[in-house]
């Protein structure tokens, strides 16, 4: 049997939260390893400077994401609970007043003006501070991020997607390393962008396109980086 739960479940912005971050933190991960592996193998004719910048670059890449999901998150989670503080002393102070607004917000949404009024009647009485903060506010369920999960989340991801390109940089050999990191690289970020699109339902192509197209900007950037100082060590 169909429920609301599992019809809901069933839509892609559920996965929102969870898949932004994962993506995000695989794209960093390999974008970031790869340019930087890149930039370090064009300036140096050893493989031991590569893995050295390489390894440091995936544990700091790795701790970065995971705070800076976490600290995004935690803010807008704090300014999430300060609106509902808000609304709950709006609620108490002038129940009137936030009656006539919610009734304001379904009427621009297409209801009529009486029905509007009885919805929102309706739905005050069963749940005054639900109703604001999901029409009012804007706040759901779907929308509400966990910190720890996202950073979680996107710090894993990161060490993912970093750990492949090191892989190539152990194994590939150092005068054709760029090379290397290039093909390997695209063909890690063609996959990540099938991945996203296949689970976000969006574009395959553009998918593909945008995570492609922005990996290579940045490794030819770090390459030149690396040709313009090189120090051949």
């Amino acid at each position: 049997m169909l429920t609301l739960e599992n019809y809901l479940d069933n839509h892609y912005i559920h996965r929102s939260n969870w898949l932004r971050a994962a993506v995000l933190g695989a794209n960093d991960g390999i974008i970031s390893i790869s340019s930087l592996a890149i930039g370090v193998a064009a300036a140096s004719s050893t493989r031991e400077p590569i893995i050295l910048a390489t390894m440091a670059g995936l544990v700091a890449g790795a701790l970065s994401m995971a705070a800076g999901e976490y600290v995004s998150v935690s803010s807008q989670t704090d300014t999430e609970r300060a609106d509902i503080e808000r609304e709950k002393i709006e609620l108490q102070e002038m129940p009137e007043e936030e009656l006539q607004i919610l009734a304001q917000i379904y009427e621009k949404r297409g209801l009529k003006k009486e029905t509007a009024l009885q919805v929102a009647i309706e739905l005050t009485e069963k749940d005054a501070l639900a109703a604001h903060v999901r029409d009012e506010l804007g706040i759901t369920e779907t929308s509400q991020a966990n910190p720890i999960q996202a950073a979680l989340a996107s710090g894993a991801a990161f060490s993912v997607g970093g750990i492949l390109p090191l892989l190539v940089i152990l194994f590939a050999p150092v005068r054709q390393m760029e090379t290397w990191l290039y093909g390997f690289t695209l063909v890690l970020l063609i996959l990540l962008g099938i991945v996203a699109a296949r689970t976000g339902g969006s574009s395959l192509k553009k998918g593909i396109l945008r995570i492609t197209i922005w990996g290579t900007i940045a490794m030819a950037l770090s390459a030149l980086v690396g040709y313009l100082f090189g120090i051949n060590v």
